[in-house]
């Protein structure tokens, strides 16, 4: 049995050996053939159209603007889709949130939230003061109250605060069934003000609404400045951002 494979495989490789030359000669010939061909009948093919009536020539300019136009569209929508992937935040927000820019896009990529609701929330809550406490006893970035937090976790670590503070974010938001504003909301003065009127809430989360859809608003467009942000700063928040500022160095 071996003895005859042996020699089939001693045929077959023969046969191989004479073909090869063969295949390869048609392989480069094709290669080298085949795109001058293409472009050969492709001027041929225009010389056609343009032999045709006007009619169908107009049918074959609209046919290519047409594809222009999906081309630059799809060029557009990639771009898009890019700078939403990258995970950098909008230039508007201040010095001391831009600090954390590299960890706000990797906090945004492992929690799954947008990098610029990440930024607006760390904005209005800390303006980037890792270690700030409220007087209720919120801590951290993300301003997270203790109850939060696991016994052995530290509040005031960044990479811990902003995983529950994401936490918080992103069960306001399935509340919310996606309102960003109604979620920011939520994250401030809890899940029950999403059964409340607007008109019944307490200052501090309506003040917190106006604030942080303006501000993300303008994130979302990618804006050089923000009148909402201006307005926050103006209002109190330049105080927190100079805290902030003194405490990460940036003086």
């Amino acid at each position: 049995m071996e003895s005859c494979l042996s020699t089939k495989n001693q045929d077959q490789n023969e046969t191989y050996r004479k073909l090869s030359p063969a295949w390869f000669f048609m392989v480069m010939v094709g290669v080298i053939i085949l795109p001058n061909l293409l472009t050969t009948l492709t001027k041929v093919g225009l010389e056609l159209v343009n032999e045709l009536p006007g009619v169908v020539v107009d049918v074959a300019e609209f046919a290519g603007d047409a594809l222009g136009d999906l081309i630059t569209g799809i060029g557009d929508l990639l771009d898009s889709d890019s700078s939403i992937n990258s995970g950098e935040i909008a230039p508007l927000f201040t010095d001391e949130v831009a600090h954390w820019q590299d960890d706000i896009a990797r906090w945004a990529q492992t929690y799954d939230l947008d990098p610029n609701l990440l930024a607006t929330v760390m904005q209005i809550e800390s303006c980037g003061h890792p270690t700030v406490s409220s007087v209720a006893g919120a801590q951290g970035l993300f301003q997270v109250m203790p109850f939060h937090f696991a016994t052995n976790e530290n509040p005031l670590d960044p990479n811990t605060n902003a995983m529950r503070g994401a936490g918080v974010l992103n069960e306001c938001l399935r509340l919310a069934e996606g309102d960003v504003g109604l979620a920011m909301a939520c994250y401030n003065g809890g899940p029950s003000v999403l059964y409340q009127e607007m008109s019944t809430w307490y200052d501090e989360p309506r003040r917190y609404y106006y604030w942080g859809t303006g501000i993300y608003a303008d994130a979302q467009n990618n804006a050089q400045s923000s009148p909402r942000l201006d307005e926050w700063l103006n209002a109190g928040g330049a105080r927190l951002c100079d805290l902030a500022s003194a405490e990460l160095g940036l003086n």
